[in-house]
């Protein structure tokens, strides 16, 4: 029994993680921003902690050779009056111009860049300034802004009026009678309820609000939605002609008025590492720029040496010893993490091979559990680094995770990665005749004729991650 529990003890003892620890795994899943922003943390917290002399001198090279040229005269004035007389300073006020023009241009570059991306105006601003213009009392104008307040970003109010007079302590009488208003401002359609109050909004600024048309949006919003159009032309006792004709007009009104408003969701990602072709062999680079060069102060590091045999209990020299530890720490830290995406993404090039020559059609099946074993360590490692961390590749940039893909079974008992079965699927949607679209079973039966083997569920839940509608909604009439 008492043995049982020094193993038990033990084994706490063994899984209990040091903060240092704790630090190396943080850094092992942070983005590169995350990174960058982390170690400036650091470095501003720990005053052991200092950038490289190098990356400091090329940041600030600039205002250094204004220095080096003032350090120059300096030593001309005290070693030789004569050397004074004959300094060349001519070539020095012509470098003190070439280096100001440098900076006047950097700051003419970041001027211009800043109205470059100059804030977009959102939704509700822009519904807020035809609010401000259409001649409301200061009352009106208070009401309309409640109403504005609950549109979401595709122009819709989705909360019935009744709870929103309960929040805001308002009359929901006020707040109907203010809506039409608002069913007036630009862009049409917004301030609906549902989808087909929108369509009837559109409808009646683009002039098409006659019985029929009416008609058609208010009972039979679902059939235009399957397209079922020859069900719309014996309920309303229409010709097809006649009822297309109306569809087409239809198509032309926004669902989602409020969506031109988005915020643009492009971002911009910063490669991690990078795979070159050199001759016929791929080559791993790690992406070190951008990232501070850390090293210890040499002030500090002397003053540890100096207080080798100081009181252990003495205040300073604990702190000092501690903010070393920690600065070694980190150093070491991001040396570790910095290793582990190269060996990771050595490996990965090495099984993804003809994923590199030929493009994503060929890329293979693979799991967290191969590349830990060929490079040695725990798959959730390298879950971790391959995280937010990406790769750019001679067929573009992806997140390291991209290349984890599970297999699926052909029928020659080889297997083919999912993200290849899912490239296949897009070009057979992409070409195919969307007056007859592929249904899912089409695309089972037509994969099973290449050999692939696999379930129609599985074929609708790859078109749901690559954003393809049902069959149903990709046909088209006309």
């Amino acid at each position: 029994m008492a043995i049982q529990m020094k193993q038990s003890l033990a084994l706490k003892q063994t899984l209990k993680m040091t903060p240092q620890l704790q630090q190396a795994i943080k850094l092992l899943q942070l983005s590169r921003m995350e990174l960058e922003a982390e170690i400036r943390k650091e470095m501003n917290e720990n005053p052991i902690l200092e950038e490289s002399a190098e990356d400091v001198a090329r940041e600030t090279q600039s205002e250094h050779e204004i220095q080096n040229q003032e350090d120059s005269r300096e030593e001309s004035r005290d070693t030789d009056t004569q050397k004074q007389d004959d300094f060349e300073w001519d070539s020095f006020f012509e470098n003190q111009n070439r280096t100001r023009e440098r900076m006047v241009s950097r700051n003419e570059e970041i001027s211009s860049y800043e109205n470059i991306i100059a804030t977009a105006q959102t939704l509700h601003d822009h519904l807020r300034w035809q609010a401000s213009l259409y001649g409301f009392n200061e009352e009106e104008l208070a009401i309309c802004n409640i109403v504005i307040d609950y549109i979401n970003d595709d122009g819709y109010i989705e909360k019935p009026l009744s709870e929103i007079a309960a929040e805001e302590e308002v009359l929901e009488k006020d707040l109907e009678e203010i809506l039409p208003f608002i069913h007036e401002f630009d862009p049409f359609g917004v301030g609906a309820r549902d989808l087909q109050e929108c369509l009837l909004i559109q409808a009646r600024h683009l002039q098409e609000d006659t019985h029929d048309f009416v008609t058609l949006i208010k009972n039979h919003i679902r059939d235009l939605e399957r397209k079922n159009y020859h069900h719309i032309a014996k309920e309303m006792n229409l010709s097809l002609d006649e009822i297309i004709d109306m569809c087409k007009i239809i198509n032309t009104m926004d669902p989602k008025p409020g969506r031109q408003f988005a915020v643009n969701d492009t971002y911009y990602v910063t490669p991690d590492v990078y795979i070159y072709k050199v001759g016929e062999e791929y080559v791993v680079s790690l992406n070190e720029d951008g990232l501070p060069k850390l090293r210890i102060s040499n002030f500090y590091k002397n003053m540890s040496k100096s207080q080798a045999n100081a009181n252990p209990n003495d205040p300073a020299h604990s702190y000092i010893q501690d903010k070393l530890r920690s600065a070694l720490w980190l150093i070491r830290s991001i040396h570790q993490r910095q290793r582990t995406i190269y060996k990771v993404t050595e490996s990965i090039v090495r099984h993804q091979t003809e994923f590199f020559e030929k493009g994503a059609e060929f890329i293979k099946p693979m799991i967290l559990r191969d590349i830990a074993n060929d490079i040695g360590m725990h798959e959730s490692t390298v879950s971790r680094v391959t995280t937010n961390k990406y790769v750019h590749t001679p067929q573009g940039i992806y997140e390291l995770k991209y290349f984890f893909n599970s297999g699926i079974s052909t029928d020659d008992g080889d297997s083919l990665a999912s993200e290849s079965v899912k490239m296949k699927i897009k070009d057979m949607v992409s070409n195919e005749d969307p007056k007859k679209p592929l249904s899912d079973q089409k695309i089972v039966d037509l994969l099973k004729k290449d050999g692939i083997i696999i379930a129609r569920r599985t074929v609708a839940k790859y078109r749901d991650v690559l954003r393809i509608l049902p069959s149903g909604k990709r046909k088209k009439m006309f």
